[in-house]
């Protein structure tokens, strides 16, 4: 016979305590289920809702024989130092695990560009050759030009959408592929099954930044990627309050990313764990709305004569729309617009004027977000502005779409347009 399952009694009653796993591998079971009760195991909540915070360094063991063979294990759930977790990031760890189909683990990391290094220093070594998509985030991009080129690893960038030409970037020294679909700046799409088909046969190990998507809206293991790492700041925080990343994969390449994040002497704050275990619950709801609204902002800027181009994957007839129709169930908030013929000063007067758009870095919170972003800068592997748009249309703005009504912020991109054109 199983163990019986545990209650915690209550005011109302016993009441049976869910934990994450026992949902795991249902398909009965929709995300809002699964996100209200991942990483809920009733030995680290207790007969409350939610795992206690647990602050510590020291882990104390009742005698030397024990501290001998908790040396010898290895993993979440396992007390030994303070730096291998306690239950607080167990718990995170259990409940990214359990809406990442496929993944056997989940290792975090304090932020999510600590996640993206500690992944490929996990699978790079000297004299290996690194292939980046040419639309990644501009710190993954100088990681794998600078870090990763300090300690030995040649990056080579390669054009996002370029499929047929994929095969030709490897040699026999390509270890990995680093994807980002959508791009965080310009939204193409990739075709990751494909393009991951490609890198298997080659012998090399995908992983991806699935920070826009999140498992939610892309499974990413079960599209083909060896390792989906996201940033944890963007949606599971989702309050702009925390800094933290993950990575998830298959079993063995779980436990190298564990053994490289803990040589790397890596973890995370419980205090900050519990803030992402509390923003994860919301996530789901968090990612309809703002989907939802920016939908309603990406076809109002279509009307604008100011707006040359809208680079949003979700919108219909959009470059890559296709593909995201195929492999993603759903998107976020987070796209660009260029303008059409308007000057770099002209694009900051519209980002100035406007009062309920922050400009600030990051994406994902409650908060809507204005960046100017000018991706020729940084592109080395592919053309940018595209080959085929006016010359003039090369002045672009990203937008992070939060929680305020979609009328507001039309209302508040309308005068900003208003204030763009006085001069």
């Amino acid at each position: 016979m199983g163990r019986r399952p545990r209650y915690a009694k209550g005011n109302r009653g016993t009441k049976r305590i869910m934990s994450g796993k026992e949902f795991e591998g249902k398909p009965a079971h929709g995300n809002g289920t699964r996100l209200a009760s991942a990483g809920r195991k009733p030995e680290w909540t207790g007969a409350v809702v939610n795992p206690p915070v647990w602050r510590g360094s020291t882990h104390l063991y009742p005698d030397v024989a024990s501290l001998k063979d908790r040396t010898k294990r290895n993993q979440d759930g396992d007390f030994f130092y303070g730096r291998r977790g306690s239950p607080t990031q167990w718990a995170l760890c259990d409940a990214l695990t359990g809406i990442e189909p496929s993944a056997a683990g989940t290792v975090l990391y304090p932020s999510g560009v600590a996640a993206i290094a500690g992944a490929l220093m996990a699978v790079l070594r000297p004299g290996d050759v690194l292939l980046v998509t040419d639309n990644a985030y501009e710190p993954s991009r100088a990681m794998a030009t600078g870090l990763l080129g300090q300690l030995g690893v040649e990056a080579r960038f390669f054009d996002p959408l370029d499929v047929a030409g994929f095969a030709d970037h490897f040699c026999e020294r390509t270890r990995a592929v680093l994807l980002e679909s959508p791009g965080s700046l310009t939204m193409e799409v990739q075709d990751v099954p494909a393009l991951t088909d490609i890198a298997r046969s080659k012998g090399a190990v995908s992983l991806i930044d699935n920070t826009w998507a999140t498992p939610l809206g892309f499974p990413a293991l079960e599209h083909g990627c060896d390792i989906a790492i996201m940033s944890l700041t963007k949606h599971v925080g989702g309050h702009s309050d925390l800094m933290m990343g993950s990575a998830a994969a298959k079993g063995p390449l779980y436990r190298k990313l564990r053994q490289t994040a803990q040589s790397l002497g890596q973890v995370v704050s419980p205090d900050d764990a519990a803030l992402a275990l509390r923003g994860l619950r919301t996530m789901g709801l968090r990612l309809e709305r703002s989907t939802a609204t920016a939908l309603e902002v990406v076809r109002w800027l279509e009307s604008r004569s100011e707006v040359a181009h809208v680079l949003c994957p979700f919108l219909p007839g959009a470059p890559g729309y296709d593909l995201w129709r195929r492999d993603f169930s759903g998107g976020c908030g987070l796209f660009s617009f260029v303008l059409k013929g308007h000057s770099d000063t002209a694009r900051a007067r519209l980002i100035d004027a406007l009062d309920l758009f922050g400009i600030g870095y990051s994406w994902g919170g409650f908060e809507s977000l204005a960046i100017p972003i000018d991706p020729a800068s940084i592109r080395t592997g592919s053309a940018w502005p595209p080959e085929h748009w006016d010359s003039g249309d090369q002045y672009g703005i990203r937008l992070s779409i939060g929680l305020e009504d979609a009328a507001d912020l039309i209302a508040d991109l309308e005068q900003g347009f208003a204030a763009m054109e006085q001069k």
